[in-house]
């Protein structure tokens, strides 16, 4: 059925309409994106401050054992935590990462106890036939990262302490760059093993003036700054994953917008032409209704 020239005018300003809005979300989405990397910026000082920190302790401690860690367990599972997204619009923001983590986790001969960050990711996971054992909310801002961070620190920990787990890996979208897209990574946060700390040791002292930590602290101060390396590194990925996220969403609109408009093109031409057309046959009917009258 051909379209007349009222239905091409109510799609011709439908479409206008959702032009704009596609146009409002990719502002929303480029402004988030720069929030979530100010933010992951913003934490390369403090994070490099907590280093030193942790240099500075483990020059003077022989093991991390005393902070209160656990040693490796291959008989226990491994705690997973998959960051991914609440709502839509995202592409194939978390079935990429979902289908990365099940390549992944198939490769490893261990039980799971798998944390989903985001409804979406936590339907994509059952989809997958896992079963995830909590479910945490994506923030909505860079001011709610701290209360999921405290959360998922108090969960996993309660996990750890009673012996369920005793490795923890975060799986997440990580951003290419400015204007570009992401990619799916993963990284161990537990346990701090011997490789960790030896590499801590191998980092150079920034100045000539070597700090001693006093012996009856060393071990509060050690224990204070672990729990800060854990926050900051939660912290760093969640904001990396809300960052890919807008990214994500960006590109969707970007592809949308482009869509719009290459319809919008074809409805006008298709518009002016229907109404050159009425035009033509309003005209052709005055010429020959003259023409007749002169006969």
């Amino acid at each position: 059925m051909s379209d007349t020239s009222e239905s091409l005018r109510r799609k011709i300003s439908g479409a206008t309409d959702l032009q704009s809005v596609v146009r409002t979300m990719k502002a929303l989405a480029a402004s988030s994106i720069s929030q979530y990397e100010n933010a992951v910026g913003s934490l390369q000082d403090y994070y490099r401050t907590v280093e030193l920190g942790l240099v500075a302790c483990l020059r003077q401690t022989k093991s991390l054992e005393m902070a209160g860690s656990p040693v490796s367990s291959t008989e226990k599972a491994i705690g997973v935590v998959v960051f991914g997204s609440d709502q839509g619009l995202v592409g194939q923001f978390n079935d990429v990462l979902a289908e990365f983590v099940v390549n992944t986790l198939a490769q490893w001969p261990h039980d799971y106890h798998i944390w989903a960050v985001g409804e979406r990711m936590y339907l994509r996971l059952e989809d997958s036939g896992f079963h995830p054992a909590g479910l945490f909310s994506v923030p909505g801002s860079v001011k709610t990262i701290s209360t999921l961070i405290a959360r998922m620190l108090i969960e996993t920990e309660n996990y750890r302490e009673s012996g369920a787990i005793d490795q923890l890996y975060l799986f997440h979208n990580r951003p290419l760059g400015k204007g570009a897209s992401y990619q799916t990574t993963y990284q161990r946060l537990l346990p701090l093993d011997a490789v960790w700390q030896q590499q801590l040791r191998a980092m150079p002292w920034p100045s000539n003036n070597v700090p001693e930590v006093a012996l009856l602290s060393n071990e509060q101060t050690l224990k204070a700054l672990i729990r800060e390396y854990l926050f900051v590194s939660l912290f760093r990925v969640c904001a990396e994953s809300l960052a890919s996220e807008n990214t994500s969403r960006l590109i969707a609109m970007q592809r949308a917008e482009k869509n719009i408009k290459q319809q919008l093109d074809e409805w006008q031409l298709s518009y002016h032409h229907l109404r050159q057309n009425s035009i033509d046959a309003e005209l052709f009917d005055l010429v020959s209704g003259f023409e007749a009258l002169n006969q």
